[in-house]
């Protein structure tokens, strides 16, 4: 039955998001200085240290490009494959010193990859999931392909359908990547390729302006020469042929919509100087690399409020009613700018790399307009201001103050990785605009401070956008993020402080203000402290608790990674166990960038307990810590038996339990009958993309010898799919951090029936400890899913 929609909320993007383009693999980038030593140096040091980034037995690696800095300093981007199967958030460079030795690694994984390589939900049900996901006019859906999707720095068995066709507004191409658990069925993500934006030439825009044409005959043709002969041609307000503009004199529009060659001229322009601009400052020939031009179309669509890149051309809408055409010199550089980050970096378009992405093509888009210097679009930290998207002068996004969009994240939080990739760009454009021109008032607007950080004085545009292009092009992988739990090193943060660093030096003037322009927003970071050698590492655990009964014991496995400068070898030792306990590590030392396996054993004379067990890395320039909390139970008695958890048939109401709005109730006239009484936690059910969660902390005592945790669940559905798990149901257990420990079950609409069933399992491992017993339901875009949940017990005898 669908549960009564009572108070449901749709996030809908705002019309004046521009979208934008990937593609699934790298362009052409020019040859560098003796590229093939420089490579094989680097298959040298990664057959002699796998462990640097993250590798396991059944891997390959290929070389992608190879980059020779001035100082003969390199570096090689690998992509890789995991038993022949690609691994997307697989890549990584190994950057080598002068001398050929290594000079550090930049890694997506966090671990090495363990899983298997058989497929439990069929490319027949991958494809039904991708027909299914896409919103719009479907044309054609591309075989599956199994893959390796480690976009989250770990790896799961998965497939990727491409779906393509027409947007809903049927002007706008699609080609959605659709990624589809190959264990569960589960969609767990898609992106679209197609990324929106949502002579003498006088332009509409940028004023009058000198472009670059081609005479034949006595005919001028709009096909720049001096740009790898990119040409701007007219789509005549249709979206399939497009006809090269041309002129009997080479002078072209005349400033205003109602000539065809005005907003042809911007496009025209805007193509050029993002030509220069990456030519000229950042030393890459043209957007692919390969001096090649690019193309522009002009009055695509009618009413078309959209500008987009499709990976090898650029397309403008003529806005709402025809009258903005959507090719002001920023949007132009903008959405090329993307077609730069997939070549040389090829970001993840969502969650926090999506969020970086768009940030790179504002940040060049923006750099782009201060480089041309048009007389009527002069450079400032607005993007798109020109073009009037939101119909009331307001531009798209403000880099200064991001917020002012009221979306847009201006101060990282642990909520930018959930938003529209557009928002999440916030934390990334308030970073450089901090860097370039300080916080506080300046003479492009405000810039507040996130929290207490102090105010940053900035060290000019010049130096900024050299930072961060270095960062995309040497050091960024395709997941990198602006805070990274699991693996601190691929961040942000970390990677333009190693550009910082490269181009002026370690605890430089300009190494301080990349610190405290990313505390500004709100992104923190473990740096080597300003006068070490630059050579640091970080240290983390993998689980970081465990419960052991006094006699036995427990693992865990140690994880380090280079964050900066030269690997180093790392010695592993622990301090804070208890008496009679001891630990050893296998191995004893490791490289940075490899792990060692932990084992606490403990004697039968052993105390009970928790303990917090200090493990240090001892490098050869920094030392790093992290705390396993060691948990010991007695061997005999059991005091505390009995039923553990508070209120557990919700017949006390909405007390003791965490849940979400509207999950605990009395829904017997709703149709969600109770196992018992007349209360139940009803999660779900809404037939829309939603999320409800049910949590209760609980204390289990030591010594006992039945920990059994039990609940009544019932599952509705509408689904009628016999394969694919759309909707789900998560029970799991977490420590007092949040951490997840365990999941215990994972239900979906697969398992609909009627009437309720009773779940059982045992919490013994986690006797002595308190744990928090979690439900999560995740709900799909279409047709509902209800899970209900009544008359939960945690039995201790």
């Amino acid at each position: 039955m669908k549960r009564p929609l009572a108070a449901v909320s749709a996030a809908v993007l705002a019309s004046g998001v521009l979208t934008c383009v990937t593609t699934s693999a790298y362009a052409a980038t020019p040859s560098s200085p003796a590229p093939e030593s420089a490579a094989a140096r680097a298959d040298s040091l990664l057959r002699a240290n796998p462990g640097a980034v993250q590798g396991a037995s059944g891997e390959a690696y290929q070389v992608v490009r190879t980059k020779v800095d001035p100082s003969g300093a390199s570096h090689t981007r690998y992509t890789r494959t995991y038993h022949g199967l690609r691994v997307y958030g697989g890549d990584f460079v190994i950057h080598t010193a002068p001398d050929g030795t290594m000079a550090g690694t930049s890694v997506g994984l966090a671990a090495p990859l363990t899983l298997g390589t058989t497929a439990k939900v069929s490319s027949a049900a991958a494809e039904s999931s991708a027909r299914k996901a896409f919103s719009g006019t479907l044309t054609s859906v591309g075989a599956p392909e199994l893959f390796v999707d480690a976009s989250s720095g770990k790896g799961r068995l998965a497939w990727e359908t491409v779906a393509s066709g027409w947007k809903a507004d049927k002007q706008t191409p699609s080609k959605l990547h659709v990624i589809t658990d190959a264990t569960t069925g589960k969609v767990i993500g898609s992106y679209d390729e197609i990324e929106s934006v949502a002579g003498t030439g006088n332009s509409i825009y940028s004023g009058t302006v000198s472009i670059d044409t081609t005479l034949s005959g006595s005919t001028y043709q709009m096909i720049d020469p001096s740009h790898g002969n990119g040409r701007t041609c007219d789509m005549n307000n249709g979206t399939s042929t497009c006809t090269t503009f041309t002129n009997s004199t080479n002078t072209w529009g005349n400033g205003t919509n109602s000539n065809r060659q005005s907003a042809a001229v911007d496009a025209h322009f805007g193509a050029a100087k993002t030509y220069d601009y990456f030519k000229n400052v950042h030393g890459r020939n043209g957007i692919f690399g390969d001096g090649r031009g690019v193309p522009s179309r002009v009055h695509y669509g009618n009413n078309y409020v959209n500008a987009f890149w499709d990976g090898s051309q650029m397309t403008y809408g003529d806005g709402s009613s025809n009258s903005r055409p959507l090719v002001a010199l920023d949007v132009a550089g903008h959405e090329m700018s993307h077609g730069v980050t997939e070549a040389v970096a090829g970001l993840v378009y969502s969650g926090e790399s999506g969020g970086l992405n768009e940030a790179t093509s504002d940040i060049f888009g923006t750099m782009v307009e201060f480089y041309a210097n048009a007389p009527s679009d002069p450079g400032d930290y607005q993007i798109g201001e020109k073009i009037n998207i939101n119909g009331n002068g307001t531009p798209l996004r403000y880099m200064y103050n991001p917020s002012l969009d009221g979306a847009s994240h201006s101060c990282w939080s642990t909520s930018t990785k959930n938003v529209d990739v557009h928002y999440s760009s916030g934390p990334g454009n308030h970073f450089f605009f901090n860097l370039a021109e300080g916080t506080g008032s300046t003479a492009y607007g405000t810039s507040p401070v996130c929290g207490s950080a102090p105010a940053v004085t900035g060290i000019g545009r010049a130096k900024a956008e050299k930072i961060w292009y270095r960062a995309l092009d040497l050091y960024f992988t395709s997941n990198t993020t602006y805070v990274n739990t699991t693996n601190p090193a691929n961040t942000a943060r970390a990677y333009t402080l190693r550009a910082a660093t490269d181009l002026y030096g370690n605890c430089s003037t300009e190494y301080k203000t990349v610190q405290a322009a990313w505390t500004a927003v709100n992104v923190a970071g473990n740096d080597a402290p300003c006068g070490s050698t630059g050579n640091d590492f970080s240290v983390t655990l993998s689980p970081t608790s465990g419960s052991v009964t006094a006699g036995s014991a427990v693992s865990s496995t140690v994880s380090t990674a280079t964050t900066s400068g030269t690997a180093q070898t790392v010695t592993f030792s622990a301090s804070g166990l208890p008496t009679g306990a001891s630990a050893s590590f296998s191995p004893s030392s490791v490289t940075s960038g490899g792990s060692s396996t932990l084992t606490i054993s403990t004697s039968s004379s052993t105390p009970t307990g928790t303990y917090s067990v200090t493990i240090t890395g001892t490098g050869t320039s920094a030392n790093h810590t992290a705390t396993y909390t060691l948990t010991v139970n007695g061997s005999g008695g059991c005091t505390g038996a009995g039923q553990k958890l508070g209120n557990p048939g919700f017949e006390s109401g909405r007390t003791v339990w965490t849940a979400s709005s509207g999950v605990i109730g009395q829904y017997g006239s709703s149709g969600q009958p109770t196992h018992g009484g007349t209360w139940n936690a009803w999660m779900d059910g809404y037939g829309t993309t939603h999320t409800d969660t049910l949590s209760q902390a609980v204390s289990l005592p030591a010594g006992c010898t039945s920990y059994n945790f039990s609940f009544w669940l019932h599952i509705d559905s509408a689904e009628t799919t016999t394969t694919s798990a759309y909707d789900t149901l998560k029970v799991q257990v977490l420590n007092s951090a949040g951490t997840v420990l365990a999941t215990l079950a994972t239900y979906s609409n697969l398992n609909k029936a009627s009437g309720y069933s009773q779940k059982s399992f045992s919490l013994a491992a986690y006797a002595g400890q308190t744990v928090t017993l979690k439900f999560t339901a995740t709900e799909d875009v279409y047709l509902q899913t209800s899970f209900v949940i009544d008359d939960t017990a945690v039995n201790v005898s």
